[in-house]
C-alpha cells in the first residue's frame, strides 16, 4: 500500500459550478489536485511504470493525475476527499489482477443447455405448426 506524500501534490482552488446561491459565488471551494508519477519519490521506478501504463486514460501531459473535487461546502473537505480519492486510485492500480484459469463445462451443464435449447426449439416449432381440420 503506497500513500503519497502531501508535499509531492499540488493543489489549485477555485469557483464551484452548479447551484449553491451566494455561498457558491463567493467561496474558492472547488479543489484541483495535480500529481506527477514521474517526479514522485514515494514510488518505486517498477511502481512509475505500472501506473503509467494502467492509468495512460487518465493522465494529462502523459504524466499527471489530474483530480477535480467540489462535492463539498468548504474547501478542506474537498481537498481530503481528493488525497483519498488519489491514493485509492494509485493503490487500486498497483494490484496485480489473478490470472484467469482456464475451465471447460462440466458434461451435466452441456447436456442441461441442450436440452434447453431442444426444448426451446420444441416449443417454436409447435407454434408454426399449422392447424388440419
Amino acid at each position: 500500500m503506497v500513500i503519497i506524500d502531501y508535499n509531492e501534490i499540488e493543489f489549485s482552488v477555485t469557483r464551484s459550478q452548479g447551484p449553491g446561491g451566494q455561498h457558491v459565488n463567493r467561496t474558492n471551494s472547488c479543489v484541483q489536485l495535480r500529481f506527477s508519477i514521474l517526479e514522485s519519490a514515494c514510488l518505486t521506478d517498477e511502481q512509475k511504470q505500472k501506473l503509467l501504463f494502467r492509468l495512460k486514460h487518465r493522465l494529462a501531459q502523459d504524466e499527471f493525475i489530474l483530480i477535480r473535487v467540489e462535492s463539498e461546502r468548504d474547501q478542506k473537505s474537498n481537498k481530503d476527499k481528493s488525497v483519498k480519492m488519489l491514493n485509492e486510485l494509485i493503490n487500486q492500480s498497483l494490484i496485480e489482477p489473478k490470472k484467469r484459469k482456464a475451465t471447460k463445462p462440466t458434461k451435466s451443464s452441456q447436456r442441461k443447455r441442450l436440452d434447453s435449447k431442444k426444448s426451446r426449439s420444441d416449443i417454436k416449432k409447435n407454434r408454426s405448426e399449422k392447424i388440419k381440420y
